[in-house]
């Protein structure tokens, strides 16, 4: 063989592919940042910020007709159940943070099985289906459920 077809392959990087993606999720997750902002943190931070906030506007609230002693009395109560409250809560917050996680998953497949069921409904409803039977409001097929009709979500 002749030196021109004696060459040497290149040398491969094995973990090209790999670090090609990486640099590609970084690049389009600094896009979404720019884009909408941080993202939501896990249940557990959501949880601890929002009795963060819920504290921060308590304490900053007055009452324009209580006089200054009972002002007084008003704010260190507030501040007082304040404390107490964050005192419960922080400790469950970093003993179960993945509870939370959890709860929010479930809620959120509750409401979607909820939607769900309401779109079904509302859609026989527009449709003019009449679904037959001898409940009030049955045999109306587009007007809705009457004040005390129930609603199947089967």
């Amino acid at each position: 063989m002749s030196d021109a077809t004696e060459r040497e392959a290149p040398e491969v990087d094995a973990d090209a592919w790999e670090k090609a993606c990486a640099e590609d999720l970084e690049a389009e997750k600094a896009r979404r940042r720019a884009q909408y902002g941080p993202p939501p943190g896990s249940a557990a931070e959501e949880l601890r910020k929002l009795v963060d906030a819920v504290s921060d506007k308590l304490s900053g609230l007055q009452a324009p007709l209580l006089g200054a002693v009972a002002q007084g009395a008003v704010e260190q109560t507030l501040k007082q159940v304040v404390r107490e409250a964050k005192a419960v809560v922080e400790p469950v917050i970093e003993r179960n943070p993945d509870v939370f996680d959890h709860l929010a998953a479930a809620g959120s497949e509750l409401l979607a099985a909820y939607r769900s069921a309401v779109e079904g409904q509302e859609s026989r409803w527009t449709r003019g289906e009449r679904t037959g039977g001898d409940a009030p409001g049955k045999d109306r097929p587009d007007e809705g459920p009457s004040a005390g009709e129930h609603i199947d979500l089967d």
